[in-house]
């Protein structure tokens, strides 16, 4: 039987294209949430979730800094996929015949010379790909989707215009989650470790700052740092952070005894190998 990963989105989305690029002998499920893909794999249905954390864009993804933590599920790695969006319409089309485009809100904002140049309206769509299935079942030649590439293949659509993204380094990030389990040794893992973890930093004066300062005096990197507030409260913030390194390397684990005394509760959610994608993104900027 094959192991199965389960993503939000429709077949042909972004995600569906990072399953198959990290995982390709895995079979991808697409899911109408975060939540059932989570749930997915929480139930034993799928072995792992890949789940868009951040992009280099729009920043972080809405809800995941919320859904992860209280997800029960471990990040047991990361992948990085430049993301391409191809302008897309029935077989036969033109862009000059089209009058509407229709896509996700992001995908939208991250191709707007291509829709302004072409004075179309932009529809907003719940999905990438799913605004593909739905121009292939309009069978209307003047509405076209923005999608990735994978979609135009699944829909039998029409690739009128390829890679019309305004910015050629746009990339999203998406950390692969599996069942809680014990954090891998570091002897288990390369030299290039990642540790992501949430914590509550006390409503007291300077606790982030005190909080922070175990990382800087013992030298280790924060790679990104991320705040929200509690339950809708505004008096308790949680902040998720990313690190250079293992919970098991004495830099780190003193790090986060200083962090210990100036929070009340820090949740490591997993220590795993970093992606090739951000060893080199990191050289470029030694």
């Amino acid at each position: 039987m094959s192991k199965k990963i389960s993503y939000q989105g429709e077949a042909g989305s972004n995600s569906n294209m990072a399953c198959t690029e990290q995982f390709p002998d895995m079979e991808a499920i697409p899911c109408a949430s975060f939540e059932d893909a989570f749930a997915m794999v929480e139930s034993g249905e799928a072995d792992l979730a890949m789940i868009p954390i951040e992009s280099s864009i729009a920043g972080r993804v809405a809800d995941i800094h919320v859904l992860l933590p209280e997800s029960g599920l471990q990040i047991v790695g990361e992948h990085y996929l430049r993301i391409r969006f191809d302008l897309l319409g029935l077989p036969g089309s033109s862009i000059e015949e089209a009058t509407e485009v229709h896509s996700h809100i992001h995908a939208l904002g991250q191709c707007r010379k291509i829709i302004r140049e072409n004075k179309l309206i932009p529809v907003i769509a719940g999905d990438t790909a799913g605004s593909a299935r739905e121009v292939r079942d309009w069978n209307d030649p003047t509405k076209l989707s923005l999608a990735p590439p994978l979609a135009a293949e699944l829909y039998g659509l029409e690739v009128l215009a390829s890679s019309v993204e305004d910015d050629e380094t746009n990339t999203t990030r998406f950390v692969v989650l599996a069942r809680k389990q014990e954090l891998p040794a570091r002897a288990k893992l390369p030299e290039s470790v990642i540790t992501t973890l949430v914590f509550h930093a006390r409503n007291v004066p300077s606790a982030l700052y005190k909080a922070l300062g175990g990382f800087a005096t013992n030298g280790v990197n924060l790679t990104r740092m991320e705040s929200y507030m509690l339950d809708s409260s505004f008096a308790a913030t949680i902040f998720m952070v990313d690190i250079e390194g293992h919970p098991e390397d004495l830099p780190v684990r003193l790090a986060l005894e200083e962090l210990d005394f100036f929070t009340w509760e820090i949740k490591i959610l997993g220590t795993y190998a970093a992606s090739e994608h951000r060893q080199k993104i990191s050289a470029s900027f030694v």
